[in-house]
């Protein structure tokens, strides 16, 4: 068993990082930015989103960008991180386009919710018209749903 830290990083979908010998963690909540060594104190915080980075034995560093989480500490050894997304990268730059694009991807999938949302409500609505309308007979393709003598 290795002496440095275990780092597991997990969304509700997937685990995006499962690494023993990890020499050093950074991240950052609320107060500020901090650190994570082994035998580091039991600590349980919330992480806005950002960037947690950390060094393996080895010297490698490694990044993850989180859209927020919870950070937990236990045991002086074991780091998991829990969030609702995430992005793991060895390299910053290509990990900022890599998020970028996924930002991207959910604006048009909120784009694309909206319209079906909006289509589905008119369609509901054509068809509360055709059953309010005087008589209760069902509008035709083209007829609209009032007309001058159904007026009061």
């Amino acid at each position: 068993m290795s002496a440095g830290l275990q780092v597991i990083i997990s969304t509700p979908a997937k685990l995006l990082v499962d690494i023993d010998g990890v020499r050093s963690l950074r991240a950052e909540d609320e107060s500020g930015s901090f650190g994570v060594l082994p035998g580091h104190a039991d600590l349980l915080t919330v992480l806005p989103p950002s960037v947690v980075r950390w060094t393996t034995e080895d010297g490698a560093t490694r990044y993850c960008a989180l859209s927020g989480g919870v950070l937990r500490v236990a045991g002086g050894r074991r780091v998991a991180i829990a969030c609702r997304r995430g992005a793991v990268g060895a390299d910053l730059p290509a990990l900022k386009a890599e998020i970028e694009a996924m930002r991207s991807a959910e604006l048009d999938a909120d784009r694309r919710a909206r319209v079906e949302q909006t289509r589905l409500h008119a369609q509901a609505l054509r068809r509360l018209m055709r059953y309010l309308r005087p008589g209760g007979r069902p509008l035709g393709d083209g007829e609209a749903p009032f007309t001058a003598e159904a007026a009061p």
